[in-house]
């Protein structure tokens, strides 16, 4: 089962900075020296290499001014370098970047080689210079506001990509999340937790690894047609799914093929017969472009919210964390403009018993062509001109044969999108279920209306079938919803695949560079301070080749 942390939003950065205090900080202006270095030698050196020089290519501009923003806090002190030197804390931000690949992060973002000869550097010259600290300093300072803005908000911009996805970025929580791991005692905890925490993410990188495993050792086989049990258990052991001696290879394939979203008949079809022959590589690289998404949506949802992901063809709905509510639903079909986008708002009203009043696009390109080749068009589908604030309008009645069925749920946003009955129940025994103009159709619009108002049933039944046409009700708190694309995501504790159903995992998937190798990095030592420098005059990349995808 889905389960978010219910995380207190995060404050602005410099409030952050001075409010915590439910546990120790550590506070980096309390260093006196390092290595024998009075600080405020340091703090000039530091000073002098983040503001006055410009940043590393392998550090985007936008995030080098997050650098300025954290040592300005700080008075420019070494947030990294510790008295006697390289400890904890730099070797804490290693391991996290080290681990990366398990996010399926990309590790060629950050300068690795250099850091792992400041946190590995067995002696440390005790003729160590301000500038060599300050230089190692920002370096660790800089790969970490990077590795923090990938896990926290994403490496790779939906917006440079054919995502749909309008669910915003919170940038303005990036800084203050800085702040607040900078200062935790115990850094490794606060570098683990920037990772997404709920169930579904846990479940998604799980599964990564896995599949990882499974890519290293040469994927599974390939199938063909008419093969035997035999060859079928290898391909589904391959992946995993053991195939006891008392047991059938189809009720395993069956099980293989609910994980898959495909109709568990144990049976090999065309939809199964392709899925496995999905190689094992696609597979890894799907888990990584969700967990990817999953770094996109904000970290806390809400106590109570609705969730459609498009790709599952499924709603659940929230209270207290905890799933109460799931349904199949209805998506936007994959051609002419169709498709259901990316994005999330507030549910207001419920309507009961609501006219549909179809659109420009559907009026002109769908009815007036039936219009024009049937006369009774508009009564056989109880469609009626009406005047509306002061125009002419086409709609259809209220009632059972509505297009909108018998209640709609509306939550302004810039897409006409809502979630809605249907006139078309046999939809639902599909089990691809994009075929709608864009708006979601409910599987149980009842229990959906009586989860959002908190009536009981038989008020909703009412409501419904006998009571005022086009009723509207006023929310008396306003509901997120979220509407999001996952095609690998968690459910009941196991993976499934859902089918790309808008192609949008081809793009992310080229994206996402499995535990790419670091390029080679100029060595680094503390006691040498020519050999990484920063900013200009002097400005050197330590690892110059990097090519940075991310934000």
């Amino acid at each position: 089962m889905r389960s978010r942390l219910h995380i207190v939003p995060l404050v602005l950065l410099s409030v952050a900075a001075s409010c915590r205090s439910h546990k120790v900080k550590y506070v980096p202006q309390d260093v006196q020296q390092v290595l024998g270095v009075e600080a405020p030698t340091i703090q000039s050196a530091i000073a002098t290499r983040v503001d006055s020089g410009s940043a590393p290519s392998w550090v985007t501009p936008e995030r080098w001014k997050i650098v300025r923003r954290v040592y300005a806090v700080y008075d420019h002190s070494p947030i990294w370098i510790e008295p006697a030197g390289v400890k904890e804390r730099a070797a804490a931000l290693l391991a996290a970047l080290d681990s990366a690949p398990a996010h399926a992060l990309r590790t060629d973002a950050y300068p690795l080689d250099s850091i792992r000869r400041v946190v590995n550097s067995k002696k440390i010259d005790s003729g160590a210079t301000a500038l060599a600290i300050a230089d190692a300093d920002v370096l660790l300072t800089a790969a970490y506001v990077g590795y923090a803005s990938d896990m926290l908000i994403g490496q790779v911009d939906p917006r440079t990509l054919s995502q749909s996805w309008h669910i915003p970025a919170r940038r303005s929580a990036v800084d203050s999340a800085l702040i607040h791991t900078l200062e935790d005692s115990s850094i490794a905890d606060g570098l683990e937790h920037m990772a997404p925490q709920d169930s579904e993410y846990t479940v998604l990188r799980r599964e990564y690894a896995h599949y990882r495993s499974i890519v290293a050792s040469g994927g599974w086989p390939t199938v063909e047609n008419g093969m035997s049990p035999e060859e079928l258990t290898t391909r589904l052991e391959a992946e995993g799914y053991t195939v006891p001696a008392e047991d059938s290879v189809a009720t395993v394939l069956a099980r293989w093929q609910e994980n898959h979203d495909l109709q568990p008949d144990g049976k090999i079809g065309r939809a199964t017969f392709a899925a496995l022959n999905v190689p094992a590589d696609e597979r890894m690289r799907q888990i990584a472009s969700n967990m990817e998404r999953h770094r996109w949506l904000p970290r806390a949802l809400g106590e109570r919210y609705v969730y459609v992901n498009v790709p599952a063809f499924r709603l659940d709905a929230y209270d207290s964390g905890q799933r109460v509510l799931s349904m199949k639903v209805v998506v936007g079909a994959e051609y002419n403009g169709h498709s259901t986008p990316v994005f999330s708002d507030s549910m207001r009203w419920v309507v009961f018993r609501p006219y549909w009043k179809p659109t420009e696009n559907i009026l002109k390109n769908e009815i007036l062509p039936k219009m024009a080749k049937d006369r009774t068009y508009l009564a056989r589908n109880d469609m009626e001109f009406a005047r509306e604030d002061g125009g002419k309008v086409l709609r259809q009645r209220p009632g059972v044969h509505n297009s909108l069925g018998l209640v709609k749920f509306l939550f302004p946003n810039d897409y006409n999108i809502y979630l809605h009955d249907t006139n078309e129940k046999s939809l639902f025994a599909k089990n691809a279920r994009a075929a709608s103009h864009g708006c979601i159709r409910l599987e149980q619009p009842d229990k959906l209306a009586e989860y959002v108002l908190g009536w009981p049933a038989d008020s909703v039944k009412a409501a419904m079938e006998t009571g005022k046409d086009n009723r509207t009700i006023v929310l008396p708190q306003k509901l997120p919803v979220y509407i999001v694309y996952f095609t690998s995501y968690e459910r009941d504790g196991q993976l499934h695949f859902a089918d790309d159903v808008y192609r949008r995992d081809d793009g992310l998937k080229t994206r996402i560079v499995v535990g790419a190798a670091t390029p080679g990095a100029t060595p680094l030592h503390l006691g040498h301070e020519h050999d990484v420098r920063f900013g200009s005059p002097g400005v050197h990349d330590p690892r110059s080749t990097g090519n940075r995808l991310s934000r």
